[in-house]
């Protein structure tokens, strides 16, 4: 039980891939190819440093609505996605396959959902976990059995985010951390938060109360009741996603490099056969 389980938010970096590389990189056929590679990259480095006993990568739907968009109509209004983009975000998913590892995506769950999930399981079965994602709302997984990895620049450098790091940044534990963010709002999914409330009153609040529930009983915010209600559900995890077998698995290095010689991308095939010699 001394491996981690490596959790890992495919779309999170798979965005920073794309905008941390070269857009010029191209495989077969003219197509982009830097997420990919990007990607790629990361997983191998991920598993040559932390030494999971298994990976798996969670998804964004972004065809059909997520439960939250459909509490909240401005819910992460007026995102638009490269069409480079979202032609490697459709490869991505049986990339991470091709490696010998899981990938987790479902009709109306973000990746986040999928990162709860798996932390989750892995708690109840004893283990610990490592969650490697950009977005802070993930702050709120945090704990003495899994630890957040926030890539700080581009995809190569990444911090470890624990309980004592949440509260330093924050100001507040990693369970309030949703609360935090319905009172302080979110600005990349458009999440407004209580009006007038920045960080530091909303961490100010959460140590003076404990909750935001604790704060609308005793008449705080009335106005903004349900409002700020359902922020926090938007804001909280759904650790109800649901995950494929998440057995301990060998990577398969051969069988990656022969996807991605298939996709036209040869040096980076050569690169991960370097592995599995």
């Amino acid at each position: 039980m001394s491996r981690p389980l490596l959790v890992v938010d495919g779309d999170s970096l798979a965005h920073r891939a794309y905008h941390a590389l070269p857009k010029t990189m191209r495989r077969a056929e003219g197509k982009p190819s830097n997420a990919l590679v990007g990607l790629s990259n990361f997983l191998m480095r991920l598993w040559q440093a932390e030494e999971p006993r298994a990976v798996v990568v969670g998804w964004d739907t972004l065809t059909v609505p997520t439960y939250r968009h459909k509490l909240f109509e401005g819910y992460q209004g007026g995102r638009e996605f490269d069409d480079e983009l979202l032609e490697q975000l459709d490869l991505l998913p049986e990339l991470v396959r091709s490696f010998g590892f899981a990938a987790a995506k479902g009709d109306g769950y973000e990746a986040d959902d999928f990162l709860a999930a798996a932390v989750r399981h892995e708690e109840e079965r004893g283990g610990t976990s490592v969650v490697v994602t950009s977005d802070r709302d993930s702050f709120q997984l945090a704990s003495e059995r899994t630890t957040i990895l926030q890539p700080t620049r581009g995809v190569s450098e990444l911090a470890r985010v624990g309980p004592a790091e949440v509260r330093e940044r924050y100001g507040v534990d990693p369970a309030q951390v949703p609360d935090f963010i319905a009172l302080r709002g979110d600005p990349s999914d458009k999440i407004p938060g209580a009006r007038g409330v920045g960080p530091k009153t909303a961490a100010n609040l959460l140590v003076q109360y404990g909750s935001l529930e604790a704060m609308l009983e005793d008449g705080r915010f009335e106005a903004q009741a349900e409002e700020l209600r359902l922020y926090r559900r938007m804001a909280t995890l759904d650790a109800s996603a649901p995950l494929p077998p998440l057995d301990d698995q060998t990577p398969n290095w051969t069988g990656a490099s022969s996807f991605v010689r298939q996709l036209g991308m040869n040096a980076q095939a050569d690169r991960i056969a370097a592995l599995a010699a």
